[in-house]
C-alpha cells in the first residue's frame, strides 16, 4: 500500500551553523537547504530529501509494518514511549525512516530515507525492520536501492535489540549483493554508530554531501580514548574521499543528475561516469 507524499514547510529565520549568517527560510528552502553564504549544507527532513531527488511526481511512500517496542521498560527523564510519541507528533512520521519508491532521472529505485529529527535518527528495530524491507522490495522487483543515512547511532532504549538491527541489515544488503542488485548509499550529516559501521558503508557505490560527517564513535570519544588530536577535517567526507571510504562527493543541487546517471549506468543505458568512483586500494 502507497500513498502520496507531503513535504514540509520551513521557519521564517534560520541561523546558519557554517557561517553564522541569518538566513530567510523560504531563501534557503530554495537553494535546497544550502547556505548562499558559506555552501553549508543543512539538514533536511526525509520527505524534502525525497523531493530533492525524486523525480516529481514519482514518489510514492511505501507502509511497512515496523514498530518499535519497549522490550526494557526503560526510562530516563521520560519513558521510552512517551518519547516515540512525541518524536511521532513532532515529525509526522511513525519511525525514524520513509521508504519510497519512484524514479531519478527517469530509472526506477527504492529507497530508504532517515530522518534526524526523530529520535536523532537512532537505529532501533523498526528502523531496521524498515530498511530490511526496502531491501525487500528491491530484491522482488530488482531494482536499485538508494539508502539515505542520517543517524547519531543505536537507540539505547531497545538495548541489544538495537545492536541487532546492525546484523539484520547487512545481511539484506548481502541478500542483494548476491543478486547482483545495485545499492547505493547517499551519507548525509550526521551519520555515525551502528548505522555507519552497517548498512550506511556496506553499498556498491558511497556518495555524500559535501562536508557530511560519517563514523563510528565521534570525535571528543575518540581523542579521549587514544589520547591523541585528530586532523582538523577527520571524518567530513572530504577526509574520507581522500583515503578511499567514499566514492564520491557532489553537491546538493547536482545529487538528482548524478544518481540518475549512475542508475542508468548501472542497467547499461548509459556510458559510465555520472559518478566516477575512485579505485580503492
Amino acid at each position: 500500500m502507497t500513498r502520496a507524499l507531503e513535504g514540509d514547510t520551513g521557519t521564517d529565520w534560520v541561523l546558519c551553523p557554517g557561517c553564522r549568517a541569518v538566513l530567510y527560510g523560504k531563501r534557503l528552502a530554495r537553494g535546497g537547504g544550502v547556505c548562499p553564504e558559506c555552501d553549508h549544507h543543512h539538514r533536511l527532513t526525509a520527505a524534502e530529501r525525497v523531493d530533492l531527488l525524486f523525480d516529481p511526481g514519482s514518489a510514492e511512500v511505501v507502509d511497512l509494518p515496523a514498530r518499535s517496542v519497549d522490550v526494557l521498560g526503560f526510562v530516563d527523564r521520560k519513558p521510552y514511549p512517551e518519547r516515540l510519541a512525541a518524536a511521532r507528533r513532532a515529525t509526522g512520521l511513525t519511525e525514524a525512516v520513509l521508504v519510497v519508491t519512484g524514479r531519478i532521472g527517469g530509472e526506477p529505485v527504492v529507497a530508504a530515507v532517515m530522518d534526524f529529527r526523530f529520535l536523532g535518527g537512532s537505529l532501533g528495530a523498526a528502523v531496521g525492520e524498515l530498511v530490511t524491507g526496502a531491501a525487500e522490495v528491491a530484491l522482488e522487483r530488482r531494482w536499485p536501492l538508494l539508502l539515505v543515512p542520517a543517524s547519531g547511532g543505536a537507540r539505547m532504549q531497545e538495548g541489544a535489540v538495537s545492536l541487532m538491527q546492525m546484523a539484520k541489515t547487512s545481511q539484506a544488503l548481502g541478500r542483494l549483493d548476491r543478486a547482483g542488485v545495485l545499492t547505493v548509499s547517499l551519507v548525509t550529516d550526521p551519520t555515525y554508530g551502528g548505522v555507519a559501521a552497517s548498512f550506511a558503508t556496506l553499498c556498491d557505490v558511497i556518495v555524500a554531501e559535501p562536508g557530511a560527517r560519517l563514523g563510528f564513535a565521534g570525535r571528543r570519544v575518540i581523542e579521549q580514548t587514544i589520547r591523541q588530536e585528530l586532523p582538523p577535517a577527520f571524518q567530513t567526507a572530504e577526509f574520507l574521499l581522500a583515503h578511499g571510504l567514499v566514492d564520491a562527493i557532489r553537491p546538493r543541487g547536482e545529487l538528482r543528475a548524478a544518481l540518475g546517471a549512475l542508475l542508468a549506468a548501472a542497467r547499461g543505458g548509459v556510458e559510465r561516469g555520472g559518478v566516477e568512483a575512485p579505485r580503492r586500494g
